[in-house]
């Protein structure tokens, strides 16, 4: 694999639904099949055509086809009830208002978790629509540990608590990974910001042992991402917004671009992303995906900078800090040009536009 160009410029993962997609998806049972590929087809289409116009060195699919960036997996998984009911239903927003799902039968995923058909319609949409070989596609998988937490353990069928149905979804993200290399992915982000999330009360080594089985058939063989943050659902955060206690554990992880939460956290801990580009590519969140201020051109450039203080324009990537499927379109279009254009002012001081 050549190595990235200096300051490129990815997305997380997700991206804003359109309207009519949001319209659509709350009445599926109005929609035929063919209706439905044409109803995703179209969404993805939509997201490119956002990214593309950005300016983006790297894109995705925005996750069109997913109800959530992890929920829709358990639509893959045998084992589980699919029918999950919330605990609470009103009030202000918060994650105790998403279902679980009970453990009914032995886990398996006989037919893959989808991600490889994800990634074909990306790759025949860019082909469709004549994207430059220079743009890269990128394809995102949540970690076993992360798609664990809306799985309820049962200790009569062997899965006696989270660490438990970790290790049983463990194999099945890894085949799903290597299937995706084995379909022509060049770059993967397995996204894990559970343990980011947890990393303060539980054992940091843990979390690293248990990525680096994620990833060990796929190494080497694609670029391989990882997104961490303090978690995202509706803009609320499930735990202590401190980089700290990942470290200096999660140098370790195997993989060849560490992403961290920064502009959301008032760029605070900054100087570690020094000790991450000793080790491997770091992608710095520039843009603040839980906040409507739309960052200008102005600073993004400041942000940038601020980050070349600590890491070298070569091992440096620029992102949002977590992906935008919780902000307005609207808003994520202007953050985004914002970011790109605020990156080739700094590239071009650099000379390396």
């Amino acid at each position: 694999m050549n190595p990235p160009s200096p300051l490129r410029t990815t997305i997380i993962g997700s991206y804003p639904f359109p309207s009519w997609l949001e319209l659509a998806a709350s009445q599926l049972e109005r929609f035929g099949p063919d209706d439905l590929a044409e109803v995703q087809e179209d969404a993805v289409i939509a997201a490119v055509h956002d990214q593309l116009a950005a300016g983006l060195d790297v894109i995705t699919d925005g996750e069109q086809t997913r109800l959530d960036f992890n929920l829709s997996f358990y639509g893959f998984i045998h084992g589980i009830a699919l029918e999950s009911q919330p605990l609470r239903r009103f009030g202000p927003p918060a994650h105790d208002q998403r279902g679980r799902h009970p453990i009914t039968a032995p886990l398996t995923a006989p037919r893959g978790l989808g991600v490889v058909d994800e990634f074909q319609r990306l790759r025949r949409i860019a082909v469709a629509l004549s994207v430059s070989p220079t743009v890269t596609l990128k394809a995102s998988v949540p970690g076993p540990y992360t798609l664990s937490g809306r799985i309820v353990p049962n200790a009569e069928l062997g899965y006696p608590d989270r660490w438990a149905v970790t290790e049983a979804l463990l194999p099945m993200v890894r085949a799903e990974l290597m299937a995706l290399v084995d379909a022509g992915c060049r770059e993967i982000s397995v996204d894990e910001p559970s343990m980011s999330c947890y990393a303060h009360r539980e054992d940091p080594k843990r979390f690293v042992d248990i990525f680096n089985r994620t990833v060990e058939g796929v190494r080497g063989r694609a670029r391989i991402c990882s997104h961490l943050c303090f978690g995202n659902y509706r803009a609320r955060a499930v735990g202590p917004r401190q980089l700290a206690p990942l470290f200096p554990a999660f140098l370790d992880f195997a993989c060849d671009e560490l992403h961290v939460e920064m502009a959301s956290r008032e760029f605070s801990e900054l100087e570690l992303i020094g000790a991450i580009a000793k080790r491997r590519d770091v992608a710095v969140g520039v843009v603040d995906v839980k906040s409507y201020y739309i960052e200008t051109t102005d600073d993004i450039e400041r942000r940038v900078r601020r980050c070349l203080e600590f890491v070298p324009a070569e091992r440096l990537v620029l992102a949002p800090d977590c992906g935008l499927s919780q902000t307005a379109r609207w808003a994520a279009r202007r953050k985004l040009k914002a970011m790109v254009e605020g990156v080739r002012r700094v590239k071009k001081s650099l000379g390396c536009a």
